[in-house]
């Protein structure tokens, strides 16, 4: 029995779209992460992009366990000395959901050129309507 690995042309992306309300936001992160990676399909092949799109929806009602609205921070440095700077998850959900939701699924992607192309297929929204109604996403559950 031979390997089948999959060449750049012949993969076929489908669309999936994840509702995130009343999930943790870990558990959708996951799930997205290996839909855009690929490693859901029997053909994944390492060296090929090969996963599908994903679209977030419900992403301001997305649920962070225990006290991590208050104890987890998002850091970004400005590159000049004293230029940290630290936002609370809880200001970051009210202002910002989609943000909150990228970044943890952009943390499990892998740091390379098929990483990078991953994320651009990942669209989040806030609310629960999306732009993407043409592609016909199939609904993926959290579980």
């Amino acid at each position: 029995m031979s390997t089948t690995m999959l060449k750049k042309e012949a993969v076929e992306r489908k669309w999936y779209v994840i509702d995130a309300e009343g999930k943790t936001l870990g558990k959708v992160a996951v799930l997205a992460a290996t839909i855009l990676n690929g490693k859901h399909r029997p053909e994944y092949t390492p060296h090929v992009d090969c996963g599908e799109c994903v679209i977030i929806v419900n992403a301001s009602k997305v649920v962070l366990t225990g006290k991590k609205l208050d104890q987890k921070y998002y850091y970004r440095h400005s590159g000049y000395v004293g230029g940290l700077k630290a936002v609370k998850y809880r200001t970051l959900m009210a202002t910002k959901p989609e943000m909150a939701v990228e970044l943890a699924v952009k943390g499990m992607l892998p740091k390379n050129k098929i990483g990078d192309a991953s994320f651009g297929r990942l669209k989040v929204y806030a609310g629960a309507e999306h732009k993407q109604q043409a592609q016909s996403p199939i609904a993926v559950e959290v579980k």
